[in-house]
């Protein structure tokens, strides 16, 4: 009787072993692109992932970049293909829900450990700006966020009356506003100042208290209320009053 041979590929020990040392100590000592590498071998089980891996940090620069990848891009690399496209996505999405649940019924504004995680994960790699609302309780309790507007962001394109109508369709008491700068400098612009002042005013008038605005880039971020400037506004609207 003959012995049915088990076909094998090139590169199968080293996979088990990337999987072995993953469940024994998660990420841990893992290089960026091992990590990615261990992504597409779930979709992929009969073939090397190393060089696509390689090739998609060749591409995207990071592993974030990876992450934040649309589909059409991810599937031009040699080897990755619509099912890894699929599992790359899903995974940076499930990661980001999971980042958003763990801080909800949470009071972020006394502390916002969970709040500035979950801003660095979902906001701050991205390529474009991004406007997000953390809509919060009459305890400063996370009700739930949301991304209003995506793009260059303007006096011209964040509409006040958008962002109410989200709180109140949310019962929101108070939000905290927060988006990007792709370029990585968290210095405000005068469009962010502008902006915030005017969402400032247009949520005071309908009894809702804006808390804070940040700004997140790839190494830092800065605070509108830890520079004091919420407070100014503060002081600002009592006087028109």
């Amino acid at each position: 009787m003959e012995t049915e041979k088990v076909s094998t590929h090139k590169g199968e020990g080293h996979r088990k072993r990337l999987k072995d040392k993953f469940l024994n100590s998660g990420l841990q000592g893992f290089h960026d692109y091992e990590v990615i590498e261990l992504l597409l071998s779930l979709n992929t089980p009969r073939k090397d992932c190393k060089q696509s891996a390689k090739l998609l940090l060749k591409r995207f620069k990071t592993l974030q970049g990876v992450l934040e990848a649309d589909h059409k891009s991810l599937c031009e690399i040699q080897g990755v293909g619509p099912a890894n496209s699929l599992g790359i996505r899903l995974i940076k999405e499930v990661s980001d829900r999971y980042l958003e649940f763990k801080m909800i019924s949470k009071d972020v504004v006394q502390n916002p450990k969970d709040l500035m995680e979950y801003l660095n994960q979902v906001i701050g790699h991205k390529t474009k700006e991004v406007f997000v609302a953390i809509f919060l309780d009459v305890k400063n309790r996370v009700l739930t966020s949301k991304i209003l507007f995506t793009g260059t962001l303007t006096t011209s394109s964040v509409y006040p009356r958008e962002v109410i109508i989200s709180a109140l369709q949310h019962n929101a008491a108070a939000v905290i506003f927060a988006h990007n700068h792709p370029s990585g400098d968290v210095e405000p612009s005068q469009s962010d100042i502008q902006i915030t002042r005017k969402l400032f005013f247009a949520l005071k008038y309908v009894g809702i208290i804006l808390h804070e605005h940040i700004i997140i880039g790839n190494e830092g971020f800065y605070s509108f209320a830890a520079q004091g400037y919420i407070s100014k506004l503060n002081t600002e609207f009592e006087d028109f009053k």
